[in-house]
């Protein structure tokens, strides 16, 4: 008898509590996912690609502006089932404590994904499958942190932006992670390390680099188009991803309409 593939996932977290200092002036009265590339939000395409996935609760962490993206997400009237996890601390923290707030709200097989990425709808379906990551072929523009890859599209080793090997051997990460509920449990244990250490200003990706080197999850590799993706970080960014993607995207009706 054939290995069945575990069932595809249908809840997503977002982690959309920063400020988003990098893009203002836009995001002083608006927050970062609220900015619109060509006449839609970057939350509204989010909830398209999303829905277009089968994706059916969405978790959002919120802190800058929350009121802004509550009344957003009503305004789009989607057919997911929204919960919210607020971020009294966004000023002082990072992404590393909106992910250990949504503890207490995910208990099942995730999606992870950040409230500044662009991309088409279609790059997501391999990412229903749990214990993936998105990466990238890196291009100039890139920034951040990278990952190695073996042969077999295993992530082995990630790697911070100024300490990353040369562009032939790593892989730019995406920042969209899916999970099994047991790679959680193991994230979240070691979250709950960090934030005992009060290291509450780091980013999940230390985290995961650290489980990865010993071993105690396994990430394998999608590996997005480097062309049809975006992080938008800054003003410039917004004018690059806006060339990048013209219009809207064209999708169809949700995959559990």
């Amino acid at each position: 008898m054939k290995n069945r593939l575990p069932s595809p996932v249908t809840t997503a977290l977002l982690l959309a509590a920063g400020t988003g200092s990098r893009l203002a002036p836009l995001t002083h009265e608006s927050p970062k996912c609220l900015t619109e590339l060509n006449g839609q939000s970057f939350l509204a395409r989010l909830v398209d690609s999303l829905m277009f996935n089968g994706i059916r609760r969405l978790v959002v962490v919120v802190g800058h502006l929350d009121s802004h993206i509550r009344d957003h997400l009503a305004d789009l009237d989607s057919q997911l089932e929204i919960e919210f996890v607020d971020n009294p601390r966004y000023r002082t923290t990072n992404n590393i404590y909106s992910l250990w707030l949504a503890r207490f709200e995910i208990r099942e097989p995730f999606l992870l994904v950040e409230s500044d990425l662009i991309f088409e709808p279609g790059q997501l379906e391999p990412l229903l499958q749990p214990d993936r990551m998105a990466v990238s072929r890196r291009l100039p523009w890139m920034n951040g942190s990278t990952v190695t890859v073996n042969p077999f599209a295993q992530v082995t080793a990630f790697h911070a932006g100024a300490d990353s090997p040369d562009y032939t051997t790593t892989f730019k990460t995406v920042n969209i992670y899916s999970f099994s509920l047991k790679t959680w449990e193991r994230v979240l244990e070691r979250l709950c390390r960090h934030i005992g250490d009060d290291r509450l200003n780091g980013y999940y990706e230390t985290v995961l680099a650290e489980l990865i080197d010993e071993c105690w999850i396994s990430l394998e590799a999608v590996f997005f188009d480097e062309a049809c993706w975006y992080e938008v970080d800054t003003v410039d960014d917004l004018r690059a991803a806006e060339r990048m993607f013209p219009s809207p995207p064209l999708v169809d009706e949700p995959a559990y309409a």
